[in-house]
């Protein structure tokens, strides 16, 4: 398979539908030799095999679980469920990988494919490398070898898989606290937790409502979900509700809206998480993780607590290898990707929800005075586009701007400047008590910035203007 770019992404492999590398060719392809790769002396290794509730979902899933079938693996296919859930089912059944065919919160039309290992952890970069290698070279060997044992079915779990997922999102962590009496509503983004939200918050007794759980194939994260809050923020203040929760396509992220109607990113649930535990004395050590855009105001809030924060690289994988490198339990991010490994492997909306609900019930008080502790500073972030990804120390005018920057903010601030994994774009976040200074201090560095492009393109000005 010959590729212009690197076919794995920050989370897994993603783009347009019909556009490569998700065609039918290369589907099948990239499904075949990922058999080949899990065939480690394994006779027909299992891979798990669903999705969320875009249109393009069950083609991709059928190239997908041919290509299985005919490099000699068995697909176990559990339908329609959150990419979380496939992370508990690979390890339920036993199984080599799992396989979620996902775009998150993009629109409908892209859609993407997440590898997740035998232990429920999504693939390290260096497999997926090994793996995307394999891809470009003819392996006529191993080919004719899947051949011969071609498995002839897939297995189908989709039943069992539901019901086994939900009992584990309800149980998880049960500590006795009841949702009787609370009043929830919760947006599923027309996503993968459209059959299964609702049913969790009543099986733990809360009332509850749900919003846009009436996928059509094209709706999916659609002015709702947790990239579009807004509409359940109001529900909640009109309503009457005690809490409220928006997840994202494949119900891996969550965000919280408190009682009225205010929405809660990760950073202010990772506080009221890591609170609880904190009081409760179940988070040993005393840290958590959180992601270098997390805001400061995390750690000022812990401070006092004596919980301390270990900052990550951004993603929600960042986050996970961050914290079993430090042997640490809770960590997150600013979207809602957040991962307790006592309970799960990878960001699940489903589960923190329940977990979060709980503190509340348990409580007796109401979400937005639990996080009365919690302040916010001021944050910025501009994004400028540049040619290319020079190293900051290497832009003279860039690195005084920014030494300038942090000798201003000094402990009650900070800056982080750094170029998209993604995107040809810098990134320049700035956080501090005063929003005043910390634009004019973003002002001077975006204006470095383009100086320094400029001369190093051997412009007479700087480039067109910053997009923010």
């Amino acid at each position: 398979m010959t590729r212009a770019a690197a076919l794995f992404g920050t989370d897994g492999i993603r783009a347009r539908f019909g556009e490569p590398p998700l065609i039918e060719s290369q589907v099948r392809e990239i499904a075949a030799e990922l058999a080949r790769f899990l065939d480690d002396g394994l006779e027909r290794p299992h891979v798990v095999l669903g999705g969320d509730t875009r249109q393009s979902t069950p083609v991709i899933l059928e190239w997908f679980r041919e290509g299985l079938l005919a490099g000699g693996a068995v697909p176990v296919d559990v339908g329609v469920l959150p990419t979380p859930a496939l992370a508990f089912l690979v390890r339920r059944e036993g199984a080599a990988a799992a396989v979620a065919i996902s775009a998150s919160h993009n629109p409908a039309a892209d859609n993407g494919i997440k590898l997740i290992d035998n232990h429920g952890f999504k693939w390290a970069t260096a497999a997926e490398q090994a793996f995307e290698a394999r891809l470009g070279a003819a392996d006529p060997r191993g080919a004719g070898r899947a051949a011969g044992r071609a498995a002839k079915a897939a297995l189908d779990r989709r039943r069992e898989a539901a019901a086994a997922y939900l009992e584990f999102v309800t149980h998880a962590g049960d500590d006795g606290a009841p949702l009787a009496g609370l009043r929830v509503a919760v947006d599923a983004a027309h996503g993968a937790a459209s059959a299964l939200a609702g049913e969790v918050f009543r099986a733990l007794g809360a009332r509850v409502e749900v919003l846009c759980a009436e996928p059509d194939g094209r709706n999916i994260n659609e002015g709702c979900g947790s990239t579009h809050p807004e509409r359940l923020a109001r529900r909640v203040a009109a309503g009457g509700f005690d809490l409220g929760f928006a997840f994202d396509g494949d119900a891996d992220r969550a965000l919280l809206v408190d009682e009225r109607g205010e929405v809660r990113d990760g950073d202010a649930m990772l506080y009221l998480w890591a609170s609880a535990l904190a009081a409760a004395g179940t988070l040993a050590p005393a840290a958590i993780v959180a992601t270098s855009m997390s805001n400061l105001g995390l750690e000022q809030a812990l401070a006092p607590l004596g919980v301390a924060v270990a900052r990550s690289d951004v993603g929600d994988r960042e986050v996970v290898a961050l914290l079993r490198r430090e042997g640490l339990r809770l960590g997150g991010e600013q979207s809602g990707h957040l991962v307790d490994l006592r309970r799960s492997t990878t960001g699940d909306g489903l589960l923190t929800a329940v977990t979060l609900a709980r503190l509340v019930a348990r409580s007796g008080r109401s979400a937005s005075e639990l996080l009365a502790g919690f302040r916010r500073f001021p944050q910025l972030l501009r994004n400028v586009p540049v040619p290319r990804k020079r190293p900051f120390a290497e832009l003279p005018r860039v690195a005084r701007a920014a030494r300038h920057a942090e000798e201003t903010l000094g402990a009650s601030g900070r800056l982080v400047l750094r170029y998209s994994g993604t995107e040809p774009l810098a990134r320049i976040m700035l956080e501090g008590p005063d929003e005043t200074v910390i634009e004019s201090l973003a002002g001077e560095i975006e204006t470095a910035l383009a100086a320094d492009l400029a001369a190093d393109l051997g412009q007479s000005s700087p480039p067109a203007s910053t997009a923010r």
